[in-house]
């Protein structure tokens, strides 16, 4: 049986990516900051037949916590095959490069990017024990400096430059931890699952999370000659699903 980890998989789009992992006989566990969310979420996904879950107490921002969830897994299993960095937040308003405020990074780039490296160095000693293992950074479009650059990119007058600057510098880690594990057999991604209804953004997005889920989880799952470093978003390239950096 394969292993895997979402965080912030208590609601929304990790609820639902921890679910089809699950439903593909995956064992699955939902990295919660509240525990008891977390549970309530594993509940859920056993009313519906799926036993292969198990809520974890994880708080990405938190050095102690992380340590703590690695060493609960650890007692579960000794390897971890894939590992969706999920959670994240939004920052807040306003979000205007000269009246953002400086908490308002620091907030959002130790959820959006030191979580997820504090998250991906704590667990990569069991992630390096699996035949393929596979880590999925959950990224967004909008962290493209492409795509913002441009004038007919579709979400150009959608800036944020607190939740866009730490989508970009996250898609900078994956491009260098891709290029470092790049004689492995890992495959290590960004993903952004689209604009998406969640309470996220206010249930504002057009995009379901079932599509959502399906693109993170492809990318979860992709075998041994999948890409690797690479950024893809299908809303803006269904074709191929890669886009700019």
């Amino acid at each position: 049986m394969k292993y895997a980890l979402v965080t912030g998989a208590n609601k929304s789009i990790g609820f639902e990516v921890a679910q089809q992992l699950a439903q593909k006989g995956i064992y699955v566990f939902l990295g919660s900051r509240n525990v008891e969310n977390g549970m309530a979420a594993v509940s859920k996904l056993k009313d519906e037949g799926l036993s292969n879950v198990e809520a974890i107490q994880l708080d990405i921002t938190d050095d102690t916590s992380v340590q703590h969830a690695r060493n609960e897994i650890g007692k579960k299993t000794k390897t971890l095959d894939i590992l969706i960095n999920n959670a994240g937040i939004y920052g807040g308003y306003p979000q205007a490069a000269l009246d953002a405020t400086i908490d308002q990074f620091k907030t959002a780039y130790d959820a959006n990017i030191y979580g997820i490296v504090r998250v991906t160095q704590t667990f990569i000693d069991l992630l390096r024990k699996s035949e393929g293992p596979r880590i999925v950074n959950v990224s967004s479009s909008q962290g493209s400096i492409t795509l913002h650059s441009d004038p007919t990119y579709k979400y150009y007058d959608y800036k944020g430059v607190v939740y866009l600057s730490s989508k970009a510098a996250l898609n900078m880690y994956t491009v260098v931890l891709a290029y470092e594990l790049k004689n492995t057999n890992f495959k290590v991604n960004a993903v952004c699952p689209g604009y998406t209804k969640t309470d996220f953004n206010g249930h504002r997005g057009p995009g379901a999370v079932e599509d959502a889920g399906k693109r993170i989880v492809k990318y979860a799952l992709i075998d041994n000659d999948g890409p690797t470093g690479k950024f893809f978003s299908e809303e803006n390239n269904p074709e191929t699903g890669e886009i700019p950096w």
